[in-house]
């Protein structure tokens, strides 16, 4: 790393961000650094549609297997802000994100190899695999949030004003390249299930080969507070927490109702999209014997999803690339954001009441949901991150990783509403019928979330129509002065 790279991790760790005058780090420094975040995708994804059969295989019960899927969203709620916050306050001599990152990864790794190896551990069909997995499932999604939470404030604490937007997008693209891993790795096995654990550990493999990458290149200074920062404790970190919002446009709010409704659509898809597959749109059983009519459509069923996530996977890049493209313009976030959202809303209503049994509209529809899934993953951070900026500059001390940590949050009360909406309706339904009805549901909540997303461009004082006002401002203030 050259000096001048030195010099700005410095400045940026210790107070979060950098002023105007600073040397931009080069893009494929930036790049390495939002590595991890792939990785991370690769486990969601790889994860999310395989944790409800894996349990069952186990022996679970259907509805015990789907509502133990509330780890992720409860776990998430509380971790993510918590983490949020120390990242923000941290002190240690490392730097604030990096010594999250690690610990983060090395608990991932321990309570990855419990959960995929709870049948080697105690057996095959013993309660005791089965309670171990739903307990690790708890314990992956405490570890991963952790994880992850500080990925995009560390590149956003590297990233120059400019920056920002376009680097908060790329995460789209590392994310689209992973959900390609994942869905290729899916492939792998006919029934990826029956080898969870050499699936996962291949998925750890992944992870750790990223997190190393990043480290090689970021570079953090410890953080040194001034002023009230130097309170430490409990008590302030509740305060930083509370006061993470400080300055933030009234548009901030509008746009965490809309995180939770288009998270609502989007984990239909991440979470239960191969069981629609594999049991509404072929009608299979993972359990059923070996060549029989029911394990050959459970079969072909998990292919297709695997393949409609492999060729999704390539439009969710372009599409990434795309909405990377269009944060250089001055294009409003808003007309950019609510069309997609809608995109969403209209994939949810295709799949309750038109695709029924026809494999090739259902593969259209899971390729078409990734409009939705790539802009809620990527556009609302990139608006947070220009807005934390713009407070960064009124004086206030950057808390980038706490914000998208709330934001994260709003993710999770999306998910968490599905998973019980869901796991209620297959009390009073069977599984198709409550999948039926849950896309429909998941149809209003997109739409929803595209009508709140016309509202983002009102009022919101860090947008990016005043972020360019404020740089003509600047560059016609410096020319008068060099003049």
């Amino acid at each position: 790393m050259s000096s001048s790279d030195e010099d700005r991790a410095e400045r940026g760790g210790k107070n979060g961000a950098t002023s105007e005058d600073e040397e931009e780090w080069p893009f494929w420094k930036l790049a390495l650094i939002a590595l991890p975040q792939m990785g991370v995708m690769v486990l969601w994804i790889f994860l999310g549609p395989n944790t409800t059969p894996y349990l069952v295989s186990l022996g679970a019960t259907e509805q015990f297997a789907v509502l133990n899927n509330s780890a992720g969203p409860v776990v998430g709620f509380i971790v993510g802000p918590i983490v949020g916050t120390w990242s923000d306050q941290s002190t240690s001599k490392w730097g604030r994100r990096r010594p999250v990152i690690v610990a983060g990864l090395i608990s991932t790794l321990i309570a990855g190899v419990l959960y995929s190896g709870a049948e080697q551990i105690f057996g095959k069909k013993c309660q005791g695999a089965m309670y171990l997995a739903a307990a690790m499932q708890w314990v992956l999604d405490f570890t991963i949030n952790a994880m992850q939470t500080p990925f995009r404030a560390l590149v956003s604490d590297l990233s120059s004003k400019k920056q920002q937007f376009p680097m908060q997008i790329f995460f789209a693209i590392v994310c689209a390249v992973g959900c390609f891993l994942a869905f290729s790795i899916m492939k792998l096995y006919d029934v990826a299930i029956h080898h969870m654990l050499e699936l996962m550990c291949l998925v750890m493999l992944i992870n750790v080969f990223c997190v190393g990458a990043a480290l090689l290149v970021a570079k953090e200074k410890q953080f040194v507070p001034t002023g009230t920062e130097t309170k430490g404790g409990l008590l302030h970190m509740m305060q930083g927490m509370c006061g993470a919002c400080n300055g933030m446009p009234k548009a901030f709010y509008v746009l965490l109702f809309v995180q939770a409704m288009v998270w609502l659509g989007n984990t239909v898809w991440g979470t239960y999209g191969k069981m629609w597959f594999t049991n509404s749109v072929y009608p299979g059983d993972a359990e059923a014997i070996a060549e029989s009519a029911a394990h050959f459509e459970y079969v072909a069923g998990a292919t297709a999803f695997a393949s409609a996530g492999q060729i999704g996977s390539v439009f969710n890049l372009v599409l990434s690339f795309g909405f990377m493209g269009l944060g250089y313009t001055k294009l409003p976030y808003h007309l950019l954001y609510a069309p997609c959202i809608f995109v969403g809303g209209f994939v949810c209503f295709m799949c309750a009441f038109v695709v029924g049994h026809s494999h090739m509209l259902a593969m259209l529809m899971f390729v078409l949901s990734n409009v939705a899934l790539t802009a809620a993953g990527s556009i609302p951070y990139g608006i947070v991150a220009v807005w934390n900026r713009a407070a960064e500059e009124t004086g206030k001390v950057g808390s980038a990783a706490m914000q998208m940590a709330i934001l994260n949050c709003c993710i999770t009360v999306g998910q968490q509403l599905c998973t019980m909406i869901l796991g209620g309706l297959e009390n009073s339904y069977s599984k198709l019928d409550a999948l039926k009805y849950l896309y429909a549901i998941s149809m209003v909540a997109n739409f929803s979330g595209g009508i709140g997303a016309c509202f983002l461009g009102a009022g919101s004082s860090g947008g990016k129509k005043e972020v360019a006002t404020s740089d003509s401002d600047e560059a016609s203030s410096s020319e008068e002065t060099s003049s």
